[in-house]
């Protein structure tokens, strides 16, 4: 029995129905993908289902008593307090308890005639008529695995620390229903494969919107894909779905090739006049009549997005030349000892948890920033492209158009003088959203509108900082081949797990301490290079022997290299393809004359 359910639910915010008379069924305990082309309404879903807003017609129900709590995709305003107080804020009455408590449980010390003392003896009863100390011990959890200080100011944390904090509120009240939009935005790896790991036992249900491939192949149990305004829905995971969905729109395209024929003819026939005018035709007129209505009412598919990459002329062969670089902040070492040079076309990705100091490599390897020690050179020639993941580049007041031409009409683009409204096409923004203020976008339009206005530029050293975050999988996917057939120079910080094993050629890996090494490939060959993670070594009893180590050491399976990954898909064609040989040898063996033949036939 569906515990939520849209019915005939329209929305629209002017022109076009955003969703038309969209129906869906929720099941408890599905894990539901929503995916569709940014602007087609996945984000109003969520809202729709949350309450945040109403449709404009048709009916959303619910089973009695289910709770849904949701973690958007960006930051609400005007948040304050500790990260406990924060976290426990997504509880009822028993939240505010537990705030309350952990307050003057701090003032504690400050208790000169037992007054605090006494108001905690007071609560603390409360709490555990309420329970609500197991829900505390939940609480701490929640933020000890996710790598929070409970005691630190909200309004401090970074981006990505605020987006875990929340997180963890939305978790907490353990809701029947969860609603994450984007949820591994500026998250660290880490952070991402604990979310996946914790969701997959979660025992509600999860509606989700997603960029990260991996973390949906991983979750969803079904996939709702928003084509022009309806849903469809894809009982299956990831893979399946873009060749089920290939076929469909296959199918469809077949579908209206026949009717577009069928229509012409009847076209054909109506110009002809008098005949169609007998009352014995008047029939075969009202169904034309009916199919132009048809025809017309077709809304047409999104084109996909044209990415062009200018570049410049090429650099020198070494790009960057880094030397004993050691860098520290506040007492903290960020990076101790590395050394690394960067050739012409190399692809590299820099993978680390958030506020360990990737940026701060960037800078230094660009020569932004002086190293304690050490020496960074640089190349010749070199035309840098940088990509800023909190898109400071972008003027909020200005529009889309003025972000890329700053008032011009046209721009040049590899030689070639085109139009800023057509260039903004090819990066999906119709006429009037480019005429559009940048405050009005959502998130992917301005991933799109900064990857527009930067390659508008010649570059030959692409510096790319969280790209990916927001953007449709077919953008991405667009963006992943065009920057693989670049062939200058890329430094990606990235924690698409996908995007690096698809895009880069090697890694720079913060493993703590200011250690920062180097790796061949992508993201999957680091894990089966790297050495042991620190909490598997903790972990670890310290008194066994040496023997015992080796064999825990060779009973553990190896992670497969991206090559390896690639072989193992392909095994069982290999497999099928000598099982049909083997079939053909053995039924030439039973032919009565097979025996009579030469010995070496």
């Amino acid at each position: 029995m569906a515990i939520l359910s849209l019915q005939d639910v329209s929305i629209s915010f002017g022109g076009l129905p955003l969703l038309e008379n969209m129906n869906m069924q929720v099941e408890k305990g599905e894990r539901i993908c929503l995916l569709g082309r940014n602007g087609e309404g996945k984000t109003t879903i969520l809202r729709l289902i949350g309450g945040v807003i109403e449709p404009d017609g048709g009916l959303i129900t619910s089973q009695k008593g289910i709770s849904i709590t949701g973690l958007d995709q960006d930051l609400p305003p005007g948040i304050s307090g500790t990260v406990f107080d924060v976290v426990a804020g997504g509880l009822s009455g028993i939240g505010a308890m537990l705030e309350e408590y952990h307050h003057l449980a701090a003032a504690l010390k400050h208790d000169a005639d037992g007054a605090i003392l006494r108001r905690m003896d007071s609560l603390h009863d409360r709490i555990e008529r309420e329970k609500g100390w197991q829900t505390n011990r939940q609480i701490e959890t929640i933020l000890t695995r996710l790598s929070i200080d409970p005691d630190i100011s909200f309004e401090t944390l970074s981006v990505g620390f605020k987006r875990r904090v929340l997180f963890a509120r939305a978790l907490v009240a353990e809701p029947d229903i969860l609603l994450l939009d984007e949820p591994t935005n500026h998250l660290d790896i880490g952070s991402i494969t604990w979310m996946e790991d914790y969701l997959l036992k979660y025992r509600g249900t999860i509606i989700f919107v997603t960029h990260d491939r991996r973390f949906l192949q991983r979750l969803a149990t079904r996939i709702v894909e928003i084509d022009r305004g309806r849903l469809f829905s894809w009982a299956c995971g990831y893979s399946a779905f873009l060749e089920r969905r290939e076929a469909a729109l296959e199918a469809e395209q077949s579908q209206k090739d026949l009717f577009m024929k069928k229509l012409a003819r009847e076209e054909q026939w109506i110009r002809k006049g008098v005949k169609a005018r007998r009352t014995r035709n008047e029939g075969r007129v009202r169904a034309l009549l009916k199919m132009r209505e048809e025809q017309q009412g077709w809304r047409k598919q999104l084109g996909a997005a044209r990415i062009i990459i200018q570049e410049s002329d090429a650099t020198g062969k070494v790009v960057i030349d880094a030397e004993g670089i050691r860098h520290g902040y506040n007492g903290a070492t960020l990076i101790n000892n590395l050394s690394t040079r960067i050739i012409r076309g190399d692809r590299i990705g820099i993978i680390g948890p958030n506020g360990i100091g990737k940026s701060t490599l960037l800078g230094i390897l660009l020569g932004r920033i002086v190293p304690d020690k050490g020496r960074v050179r640089m190349g010749t020639r070199m035309e840098i492209v940088y990509f800023d993941q909190l898109r400071e580049q972008l003027n909020e007041d200005m529009s889309v158009q003025e972000n890329i031409a700053e008032g011009k009409d046209f721009i040049d683009i590899n030689g070639s003088r085109c139009h800023v409204i057509g260039y903004l096409k090819d990066f999906l923004f119709s006429p009037d959203r480019a005429r559009s203020p940048v405050r009005v976008l959502s998130g992917g339009e301005r991933n799109r509108l900064l990857l527009a206005r930067l390659f508008t530029r010649p570059s030959n050293v692409l510096v790319l900082d969280e790209p990916t975050n927001d953007l449709d999988m077919e953008t991405l996917e667009l963006l992943e081949d065009r920057l693989i057939n670049y062939s200058g120079t890329i430094l990606l910080v990235s924690h698409d797990r996908e995007f690096l094993n698809n895009v880069v050629t090697s890694t720079l890996v913060f493993e703590g301490n200011g250690v920062v090494n180097e790796y061949p490939g992508g993201y999957d060959d680091w894990l089966s290079q790297r050495p042991a993670p620190v909490e598997e070594q903790i972990e670890r009893p310290a008194r066994k022997s040496a023997a015992i180590a080796r064999e825990d050491k060779k009973d553990k399976p190896r992670r497969l290299t991206f090559k390896e990954k690639g072989e193992l898909e392909g095994l069982p064609a290999i497999i099928e393809n000598l099982e049909q040989e083997q079939k053909a040898i053995y039924a030439q063996m039973a032919e009565p004359g097979f025996y009579k033949g030469p010995a070496d036939s």
